[in-house]
């Protein structure tokens, strides 16, 4: 097979998988109507629920976690928890905590943060994010550390700049690394969360050389983005999220296991072109692990 053809069957490989989608998405469905019911007197599976995340970017891989979905509330809740002498944002959680438990009474369901968290059976874990529109689309969401407050954040904005990059600047490299560095992350337990990778795999993208190629050059585009890492500035702790300029804070060293992938791909891409195809994917193995056919 050729280098384009491995990668072709890699991305089958590391794609979601139709049955894990539909299992998300029905879990998606119930969660969205049971607030639907508390929180606007709907029975709407979709209404005021969005996926955000790396789900909602469209960067995730096989073997998802955690779902992010923002779910939008009334403003008539915002004013009702913002009246609260101290911490309303934590009371806020657990009326959204409460409403979930009735849809999903056996399941562990907390409130813990900023999120409502549900962990099912398959270790799939579902984040709910209660937010409040606000006139430019942001959201407004609660925070219920030290004390309570209220705090924003644009998920929109990063979708929406990293399908315009994907689409039209990067023939959907951009999304093909962001996913391939989630396996291999997750293969070597990097210290890499999914919006640094996404946030990184941006800036990557906007200046490779091969951004217009396609699956053929997939080989090169691992290369150069383990390059890419390895040679980020240690002392650099945190960077902006295209689109919403949030702060993306690292979690520590990605740079050195970086480098070692970046001289495995220069291993597996020279044995390619020297035509031992047995002994190059076995390199990329090493980098992907099973995930890579």
């Amino acid at each position: 097979m050729s280098v384009a053809d491995n990668f072709k069957a890699f991305r089958t490989n590391y794609l979601i998988r139709s049955e894990t989608v539909g299992t998300i998405s029905y879990r998606y469905k119930r969660i969205t109507r049971q607030l639907n019911r508390d929180f606007w007197n709907t029975e709407s599976e979709t209404s005021h629920s969005l996926y955000v995340g790396s789900y909602g970017r469209d960067t995730a891989a096989n073997g998802v976690s955690d779902l992010d979905v923002a779910f939008t509330l009334p403003y008539s809740v915002y004013e009702k928890y913002d009246d609260y002498l101290s911490n309303g944002q934590s009371a806020l959680l657990q009326a959204v905590r409460n409403s979930i438990a009735k849809t999903y009474p056996t399941t562990y369901t907390g409130a813990d943060g900023q999120v409502v968290a549900i962990n099912f059976d398959d270790a799939i874990r579902f984040e709910i994010l209660p937010v409040f529109e606000n006139n430019d689309k942001s959201f407004t969401f609660a925070d219920s550390n030290d004390g309570g407050s209220w705090k924003t954040c644009d998920p929109r904005k990063e979708m929406d700049a990293f399908a315009s990059r994907n689409t039209y600047a990067a023939n959907g490299n951009l999304k093909a690394i962001c996913r391939m560095a989630r396996i291999w992350r997750d293969r070597y337990g990097v210290p890499l969360s999914g919006m640094l990778i996404d946030t990184l795999a941006y800036q990557f993208i906007a200046d490779w050389e091969h951004r217009d190629k396609s699956y053929l050059y997939h080989d090169y585009l691992v290369r150069d983005f383990f390059l890419y890492l390895s040679q980020i500035d240690k002392s650099q702790t945190y960077w902006r999220a295209p689109g919403s300029g949030s702060y993306v804070h690292k979690k520590g060293n990605f740079q050195t296991p970086a480098a070692t992938g970046y001289v495995t791909a220069l291993n597996a891409i020279d044995h390619e072109v020297n035509n031992r195809p047995t002994t190059a994917r076995n390199k990329w193995r090493e980098i992907f692990g099973p995930t890579y056919p």
